[in-house]
């Protein structure tokens, strides 16, 4: 007898994966494939909606051959994806835009106008969603003001995953937790937000309907179907957004628990039984279900901090490990682990691509302070992955005030492969921190979230059985003593350069782009 099996797809920043997993939450099968993010003016950031969904199509069609393969059975396909994107459709279901995708910082000045306003704040209060240039309301209202006669033509304003959803089934549907992360979306009332809406200048029409994540679609287009190797009727589960299935794909489930994702850029997120809001504005409050929220912070600068030294400072040896299939980010850790917790004094203050959560300050910069005589590359090089975890506390402490402490730690995304850097996190939040082996943690939450939706768990707090802890790092409390100098520092002075960084951005050119 064919053994069940769900796939989870990620329709990610740079890339979609598709994974297989059986009904014990084991990875079977996965592909993914790449996509480049395009920037035609400064500030711009934007995909193409098309090559994404064919991403869809290629990995969704190769992971079901492997399963036709290896004789497993398929109950379902169900979705996470990254949230805050937009795209303006025509009457006729064509894209107006490109997709224009979290990191696009166009809508800077708007984003900031209505920041500073009492409604506003307002709107923050029931979406839940911090006001910035990431997200959808601000990018609607930029396009109402700088393109005015496209704005008039757009029949809908929807995301990707929404946009791939349209292709396969000619409907306008967006989950509830997607929609909580648009700035549009009322978090209490699961509706969209007047208020909001009247700022965007649109009404409810010209967004898709919002449904719960469990929603399920039935009838694909046959050409589709046919292309995937699937019958019309195989269940597609809507989902959820990356960053909720995250934390249900770790296992970050209970009270205290928080999940930290560095990939490219950061998270920290805990769940909740019921939307939270921070009168300052600091944390995000997503819907994972209803019932269940996602609290946390974003942060722009993760990963992509440590690529950018590399390649700026580590040329020649990255492009010798290339040629010995070495990986130079195992020699990037060897060099930092040369220096003592706390770089001998050098702090970083990572504000690279400028900052999300807690400060959604984008015209921020990094900098190197306290640099002395006797601090080396590996001295630098530790201060940056310092920082970036100083970044991530910085939004932990928030979330504290807001909820409460956190207990225990979940770590996945690409930096979980640097035990150096993972022991950083345990030393800095004096936690413990848990690795469960989980690679693709949105995947495996979009997939444990269509178990549920379609029979296969009767709850999801029953994914717990799915994990197993492989490895705990535990704090080190003088590296702790020595962090905590660190950041006090480092947080004194962020509002002391708050004005500098807003006059350097003016003067590197790098104003808000016109249409």
């Amino acid at each position: 007898m064919a053994q069940p099996a769900i796939i989870g797809i990620d329709i990610g920043t740079t890339s979609t994966k598709a994974v297989a997993f059986n009904s014990g939450g084991k990875a079977l099968f996965q592909y993914a494939v790449e996509y480049p993010i395009v920037s035609t003016s400064p500030g711009f950031a934007e995909q193409d909606p098309e090559l994404v969904f064919r991403s869809v199509l290629t990995t969704l069609k190769t992971v079901v051959q492997l399963l036709r393969e290896g004789s497993y059975q398929l109950n379902g396909v169900s979705f996470s994806s990254a949230m805050h994107s937009l795209i303006a459709m025509d009457e006729s279901g064509k894209p107006l835009t490109k997709c224009i995708i979290w990191a696009d910082a166009r809508s800077t000045k708007q984003a900031a106008e209505l920041k500073a306003s009492v409604i506003g704040h307002d709107i923050y209060l029931h979406t839940g969603t911090p006001l910035h240039p990431m997200s959808p309301l601000p990018k609607i209202c930029w396009l109402r003001e700088k393109e005015p006669m496209l704005f008039k033509l757009t029949a809908k304003f929807i995301g990707i995953k929404e946009y791939v959803f349209y292709r396969l089934y000619g409907e306008y549907k967006i989950d509830y937790s997607i929609a909580s992360a648009t700035g549009l979306f009322n978090i209490f009332t699961l509706n969209w937000h007047a208020p909001a809406l009247e700022i965007a200048g649109i009404s409810p029409g010209k967004l898709p309907e919002p449904v719960a994540p469990s929603y399920l679609f039935n009838t694909m287009k046959p050409g589709f179907a046919q292309e995937l190797g699937l019958a019309v009727n195989v269940p597609f589960v809507i989902g959820a957004s990356d960053g909720c299935l995250a934390n249900l794909g770790s296992d970050a489930v209970l009270p205290g628990d928080a999940v930290v994702t560095v990939g490219t850029s950061g998270a920290i997120r805990v769940m909740s039984d019921k939307p939270v809001t921070d009168l300052q504005e600091r944390i995000f409050s997503y819907i994972l279900t209803p019932g269940k929220y996602v609290l946390g912070g974003a942060v722009n600068n993760g990963g992509i901090v440590l690529q950018w030294f590399r390649d700026n400072f580590y040329g020649s040896e990255a492009e010798a490990a290339k040629k010995k299939d070495e990986d130079i980010f195992s020699l990037l850790n060897k060099e930092a682990e040369t220096v003592p917790a706390g770089s001998d004094g050098l702090l970083f203050m990572p504000y690279l691509l400028g900052e999300r959560a807690p400060i959604w300050n984008a015209t921020a910069r990094a900098c190197f302070i306290g640099i002395h005589y006797t601090h080396t590359r590996g001295h630098f090089l530790r201060a940056l992955m310092e920082g970036v975890i100083f970044g991530l506390y910085s939004v932990g402490k928030a979330l504290e005030q807001t909820m409460e402490p956190v207990k225990a730690i979940y770590a996945n995304g690409g930096f979980s492969h640097s035990e150096l850097w993972v022991q950083m996190l345990a030393d800095v939040f004096n936690v413990k921190v848990h690795l469960t082996g989980t690679a693709e943690a949105s995947a495996l939450g979009a997939a444990i979230l269509g178990m549920h939706t379609l029979g296969m768990i009767d709850k999801l707090e029953d994914a717990e059985k799915l994990f197993t802890v492989h490895k705990t790092f535990t704090p080190d409390p003088a590296a702790h003593e020595v962090y905590m100098q660190n950041y006090t520092l480092l947080e004194a002075l962020y509002p002391k350069l708050k004005d500098s960084f807003s006059q350097l951005q003016q003067q590197s050119g790098a104003a808000e782009p016109e249409a």
